[in-house]
Formats: C-alpha cells, sequence, structure tokens
C-alpha cells in the first residue's frame, strides 16, 4: 500500500537522517510533521509534502555548544541550519527515490522555514513554507528548550508510522485537487 512512494517512515530510518536528526531533536522533529499536518489539513496544502518538509526542517542542525550547554545567543546569531537542511534534506529525498518536483518544494519550505535564517528576510512564503514555518513555530519553547526534549527512536518510529497512515488516508480521501498529492 505505501510501498510505492517515500513514506516518513523511510527518511526517518535513513541513516543520514538517524546521524542528523538527532541533534535538533526526535520530539521536535515528529511533533512539527504532526502539526504541519493537521494545518496542511484546515489550509487545503498537500499533507505529504507538509509532513515531509515538517519532519526534515531541522535536518541541518550541528551542536551549538560552549564548555557542554547549548549556546543559544550564538546559534540565534551564526545559524545556517536552513540552507544546510535544505540540501540535505533534498538530497536524501532524491536519493529515496522522491519526485524532482516534490523534492524541490520540501527543500525550499526548510529553507525558508526560520526566521533565524538569513535567507529568510523579505521573502513572500508559499502556503507551504507557511505550514511548516507554522508548525515549527508551534513546538517552539524559550531558549531552544525544544531541541533538548527527548523521545527514543522507537517512539519517533511508532509515531511516524501513525503520521504516515494519516498521511495516506488523507490523501486518498483528499478532493482538493491538489497536482502534488499524487499518490492515489
Amino acid at each position: 500500500m505505501l510501498d510505492d512512494y517515500v513514506t516518513l517512515e523511510t527518511l526517518l530510518t535513513d541513516s543520514i537522517a538517524k546521524k542528523h536528526l538527532p541533534k535538533a531533536g526526535y520530539c521536535h522533529a515528529v511533533n512539527t510533521a504532526e502539526n504541519a499536518f493537521e494545518l496542511a489539513i484546515d489550509r487545503k496544502i498537500c499533507v505529504d509534502l507538509a509532513t515531509k518538509a515538517g519532519l526534515l526542517h531541522d535536518i541541518g542542525h550541528t551542536n551549538w555548544e560552549k564548555q557542554g550547554e547549548w549556546d543559544y545567543q550564538s546559534y540565534n546569531e551564526f545559524d545556517i541550519h536552513t540552507i544546510k537542511g535544505a540540501e540535505r534534506a533534498h538530497e536524501l529525498l532524491i536519493f529515496k527515490g522522491e519526485s524532482l518536483g516534490k523534492a524541490r518544494d520540501i527543500a525550499l519550505a526548510i529553507l525558508f522555514h526560520s526566521n533565524s535564517s538569513p535567507v529568510n528576510k523579505n521573502v513572500k512564503l508559499t502556503p507551504l513554507q507557511q505550514v511548516v514555518s507554522d508548525a515549527d513555530d508551534m513546538d517552539k519553547q524559550d531558549g531552544g528548550s525544544h531541541h533538548n526534549v527527548r523521545i527514543s527512536f522507537a517512539e519517533a518510529l511508532q509515531r511516524t508510522r501513525r503520521l504516515d497512515m494519516l498521511v495516506y488516508r488523507q490523501t486518498r480521501n483528499c478532493n482538493n485537487g491538489c497536482e502534488e498529492c499524487d499518490l492515489k
């Protein structure tokens, strides 16, 4: 049933995601994907694209630590995780067999998801990009604490599998006519 397209589980279990997503936290990644799903339904945006971008939105994070503590000030001033993340996600999506158009749209949503990015200044976001930005903001905590909320990989995988089924059902029953959702 889900074998003919790239699933969230396929992305989460890839070695690239397993290397980079824990830096920003599996909990935050999955929460953002779940938030993106709900927002996409409300705003009639493709849930497939929104959840993938939500899951991978922080794949460009590196550890911003100074003397063993999260250095939020340096992160806010010098971070380029959106740029690195868009590139990593794009490569991962293409490697897993995602269509070029979907991979591009997801990568651009990741590129523009955060106000911490210098590339996000004075950019009018597309509806998908706005969904991912808003989904990320819904999970934010002061001082970047949302990146420190931990869940096990097993829990992240379980929640991702559940979300895959919701995306599949929503897409199969979708009458929005969005060309991006071609899972039917």
